[in-house]
């Protein structure tokens, strides 16, 4: 399992991030606060908080095309 953080600003931006979350064979999964949802889930993924930013937990073998695909909304 991978942790990072994501910061989604825009509908936009959260339909892009669902659909590279919805190709990933592996599970993805976003936490904020005591919520946890299926981050291939748009309608789960817009309930969240997304004022900041959100834990992402990504499980599976070789994450490196879907990290690739997020870049943009990796947090440092």
């Amino acid at each position: 399992m991978r942790i990072c953080k994501v910061q989604l600003n825009a509908i936009g931006e959260i339909r892009e991030f669902v659909n590279a979350a919805s190709n990933f064979e592996g599970a993805v999964d976003m936490v904020s606060g005591r919520y946890v949802i299926d981050a291939k889930s748009l309608l789960g993924v817009m309930t969240l908080d997304l004022s900041k930013p959100v834990e992402l937990r990504v499980h599976g073998d070789h994450p490196e095309k879907f990290f690739k695909a997020i870049d943009s909304y990796l947090v440092a």
